[in-house]
């Protein structure tokens, strides 16, 4: 069952947020205003390294109100490859670079109401290469073994959608997955 889209208009526009108006046709032939979000692709990365851990960022998400781990992540930049900036924010908001990156997985959130999409990179042979320089996204970064993930989640640690397919897909990618062979 395909929805027809007959028209869009805006609702409101901001660099980080476009609310949208669509005049769409439902497959019972019922013609409604439906409202979307549409949003930025979001790269995020999830460095790994010969010890079973991944990098992850302790931050305070004021909208929320809570604090947790997070993967480094960021806002795809106009022309600007998601892999490209999934390394730039990896470096920016925790000073470690990679060495090669691969994509992991692609998910999209809330498919039934924005149409970002979130591109999650694996990074490996990261080096540490300065402090970061996006001060204003954690208070701290640390490297968490992969074996402690569940805990986490099942504890509320780690509540970032983004963060949780990235984690869960590393969980179940052969190089990270449970026998821990790389």
């Amino acid at each position: 069952m395909r929805w027809t889209v007959h028209g869009e208009r805006t609702l409101h526009d901001t660099p980080w947020v476009r609310l949208r108006s669509l005049d769409v046709q439902q497959p019972d032939g019922t013609r409604t205003d439906y409202h979307i979000v549409r949003l930025r692709d979001l790269a995020v990365t999830a460095a790994v390294d010969d010890r079973r851990r991944v990098l992850m960022m302790w931050r305070h998400r004021f909208v929320t109100g809570t604090w947790a781990w997070e993967l480094p992540m960021g806002l795809v930049e106009d022309g600007e490859s998601p892999a490209t900036a999934a390394a730039r924010e990896l470096e920016e908001e925790t000073g470690w670079r990679p060495a090669s990156m691969r994509e992991l997985v692609y998910a999209q959130p809330a498919a039934g109401i924005t149409d970002s999409r979130h591109f999650v990179f694996r990074a490996d042979g990261a080096r540490r290469v300065a402090e970061p320089t996006e001060r204003n996204e954690s208070d701290r970064v640390e490297w968490i073994p992969l074996d402690e993930v569940r805990g986490m989640i099942a504890r509320r640690e780690i509540v970032s959608s983004a963060t949780l397919v990235g984690v869960m897909a590393l969980l179940l990618d052969p190089g990270t997955g449970p026998t821990g062979q790389d």
